[in-house]
């Protein structure tokens, strides 16, 4: 079976499951989207894996384990989604070490998480494309470039939540930084995030 190669399209709060969201991915090739339910914590730790501006003041559970396999020369060199069952996408993570290869089962949420701070390739095959996969209605590949938001921005934008309401333009850039910096400190980085567009709107 063929390999396709993905890349991560972004992130929407799920309408289907409460405190879910949906993790979208892209054909590199091709206009078809894969979506994957995921929980809130593997949202954020992928968001932040994303996010080159916000780093978190302590390692996250996916920073944890990089650096650990860092610490003992371990490389993820790819991720496979290579099932799927009963609408449950399942992951496996080819690491190597050694030039030992070896092949680890794991969530996909997780496997994605890893993937991106090892910088490596995310692939499915060509049959969970064909019956999984999705295509966006009424855009073309450049004007979903042109207007697609960050990750981050996804994840907030979308979320019913109170905080998405509070108004930060009535702040000067010294006071935004000073809060984006608490913000991190609290390791909120959904806050950060928002406060951290409010200063790019600005500059």
């Amino acid at each position: 079976m063929s390999l396709v190669r993905l890349n991560i399209k972004g992130i929407s709060y799920s309408q289907t499951q409460n405190g879910a969201y949906a993790l979208i991915l892209s054909e590199v090739d091709g206009q078809r989207k894969l979506p994957i339910v995921i929980g809130a914590f593997e949202a954020q730790s992928i968001a932040i894996a994303l996010e080159k501006e916000i780093k978190p003041p302590r390692p996250l559970t996916h920073d944890l384990f990089k650096n650990f396999a860092d610490r003992f020369d371990i490389q993820v060199k790819q991720v496979i989604i290579h099932k799927l069952v009963d609408g449950v996408f399942y992951s496996s993570i080819i690491c190597e070490r050694d030039k030992i290869e070896e092949i680890i089962d794991a969530r996909t949420s997780d496997a994605i998480a890893l993937a991106l701070r090892f910088k490596a390739p995310i692939f499915t095959y060509k049959n969970i494309l064909d019956k999984a996969g999705i295509f966006l209605k009424g855009t073309s590949q450049d004007e979903e470039a042109e207007e697609a938001p960050s990750l981050v921005e996804q994840l907030i934008a979308d979320e019913p939540s109170s905080a998405q309401s509070e108004d930060y333009t009535g702040y000067t850039l010294k006071e935004l930084n000073e809060m984006l910096d608490q913000a991190v400190a609290n390791e909120d980085y959904e806050k950060a995030a928002r406060i951290r567009d409010e200063i790019s709107k600005r500059s």
